[in-house]
This record gives C-alpha cells, sequence and structure tokens, in this order.
C-alpha cells in the first residue's frame, strides 16, 4: 500500500474516533475514488503516490467546482460544507506553485522552445509540452495556459 493511501486510511480512523464527520465521510469518499480508479481498467492494480494524488486533486477540484455552483445557486451552507471538504483534502497535496515561480517556469519554458525554433503563439503547444511534467499537481492547466500565453504575446 502506497504511505500516501495508508495515511488517508489512518486520517480516518483517527476521524471516525474523534467522531469528526466531514473529515470522515470526506475521506472516506476519496478512499472509495482511489479504490475505483484501482479497479478500472483491465485489471486491478496499486496505484502509486503520484496517482493517488492526482485522484485527491482531482476530488478537491470537485469540490471547489461545487462549492462554486452551490454558492451561485444561493446554498451557503452546502457551498461552506463543500469548501471545508476541498480545504481538507488540499492538505494532502503537494503546495501549489505561486505566481512567481510559475512564471519563472514557463520564461524558461519559452527560452528552450525558442531556442528549438518555436516562435510566436504558434509555440504555445511546444512550450505546454516543456512546461507540463515539470508544474503536474503544482498548478491548474489554465493557470499554466494563461501564464504562457502571457509570454508568449509578449
Amino acid at each position: 500500500m502506497t504511505t500516501l493511501k495508508s495515511k488517508l486510511k489512518e486520517d480516518l480512523t483517527t476521524a471516525m474516533k474523534a467522531r469528526d464527520e466531514l473529515t470522515s465521510s470526506t475521506l472516506r469518499l476519496t478512499l472509495t475514488a482511489i479504490t475505483k480508479e484501482e479497479v478500472s481498467g483491465r485489471t486491478a492494480r496499486e496505484l502509486s503516490d503520484d496517482e493517488v494524488q492526482k485522484v485527491i486533486a482531482k476530488e478537491a477540484k470537485k469540490r471547489r467546482e461545487a462549492a462554486e455552483a452551490f454558492a451561485q445557486g444561493g446554498r451557503t451552507e452546502q457551498a461552506e460544507r463543500e469548501k471545508a471538504e476541498g480545504e481538507l483534502l488540499d492538505r494532502y497535496l503537494p503546495k501549489p506553485l505561486t505566481d512567481e515561480e510559475l512564471d519563472v517556469i514557463v520564461a524558461q519554458a519559452v527560452q528552450e522552445a525558442k531556442s528549438a525554433g518555436a516562435e510566436g503563439p504558434r509555440a504555445m503547444g511546444a512550450v505546454m509540452k516543456i512546461v507540463g511534467p515539470k508544474v503536474a499537481g503544482l498548478a491548474e492547466g489554465g493557470r499554466v495556459a494563461a501564464a504562457v500565453k502571457k509570454l508568449l504575446a509578449g
């Protein structure tokens, strides 16, 4: 069992003993999503820590989007719960990149792409291929794309 998955299970047990309903229900749903991912496909397999992290990130993103939807719909109580669940899951993810750190990585990738012959807005794909693996799990794709567009535009 991966260390991240076992930490989730330990935290679930602790939350259940403490009768922390929010934490225990959130971790249960997350562990279910991990198990579902493990048994999807042709053969069951155990996920690596990186794959578990991706599942947690996907679950946290779902919570943020749901909180936003509930807030727009005027259901503030449900929005607060979803937001709290998202923040709880964020504790299991690596600290996201700041805008300055992201800009530095993107600037290096733009220089790398230019040296390979890619110029202007058409270089977007080449730069994203370079940046993608470096920021995986540390920055959302939309944020990365916006930073790349900004640097390529001028």
